[in-house]
């Protein structure tokens, strides 16, 4: 997990701030409302006793009180009066005060209100862009295990592929080597039919140039004193050596 911001950091540390400090707030409150009332209080009864202490009692009656100023009122009661008025005043002050921060805090109600309708504007939102994050990531994740068998089978195929492609190889390398096998044996036996052909070739020679040389013998017969002629024939080979047999023809004047 990520680790917070500096910003984050510095404002949870000021609402932690914020939230000690609102704990003893009603408590500072009430003090100051009651230091206040302690004031006016103190205020009020000096005021009365300066007035209590300007007036004279009277020779005739003591329950009669005479102003040592000469004013028709009663200066306890006009102090006392006064005291009200002050105190009238002073509550007046503090129910102002008081509609001042209803008002501040209507207004900040409101302000909160709207910020809380957008805040859960805005989490609805981020819920909405969750679901189809997770949608998508669902998606993908059956797309990834799709791609991962398809894979796999890929794999499957190639494996057999390969031994199929080894098979091959080795009947290939069997074939061929049979191949070199026959194109030898066939290089023998066509060596042997060129040399057998050649034989009979060399043949199919001497036995024409033996019919060519008997057919002059009797186109030229030889003298009448009845002498018989040998005629000895040497067959020559392939390689041009003397063959060990020889022919010999006895010919006639008659051929």
């Amino acid at each position: 997990m990520a680790e917070p911001s500096w910003q984050e950091v510095l404002r949870i540390r000021l609402a932690e701030r914020n939230e000690r400090e609102a704990t003893f707030a009603p408590f500072i409150e009430q003090y100051r409302r009651l230091a206040q009332q302690t004031k006016l209080l103190k205020e009020r009864n000096a005021s009365l006793l300066r007035a209590v202490s300007s007036v004279k009692p009277n020779p005739n009656a003591s329950t009669i009180l005479v102003s040592a100023t000469g004013d028709d009122g009663n200066p306890v009661q006009t102090a006392y009066i006064a005291s009200l008025e002050s105190q009238i005043s002073s509550l007046r002050d503090e129910l102002a005060t008081v509609y001042k921060t209803q008002s501040q805090n209507s207004q900040r109600l409101l302000s909160m209100n709207e910020t809380l309708r957008e805040k859960e504007e805005a989490i609805r939102i981020e819920a909405e862009n969750l679901r189809k994050a997770n949608d998508e990531l669902g998606g993908l994740r059956k797309r990834v295990d799709q791609h991962n068998e398809v894979m796999a089978e890929k794999d499957r195929t190639v494996q057999i592929l390969h031994d199929e492609i080894s098979t091959l190889q080795l009947e290939l390398g069997q074939i061929e080597e049979r191949n070199q096998t026959l194109n030898r044996d066939n290089a023998k036996l066509l060596q042997r039919w060129l040399d057998s052909k050649n034989a009979e070739a060399d043949k199919m020679n001497e036995v024409n140039e033996f019919y060519e040389e008997m057919k002059t013998r009797q186109v030229n017969p030889s003298s009448g004193n009845g002498d018989r002629l040998q005629y000895n024939h040497h067959p020559r080979t392939k390689d041009g050596v003397s063959s060990p047999t020889a022919r010999t023809a006895d010919l006639t004047p008659n051929g």
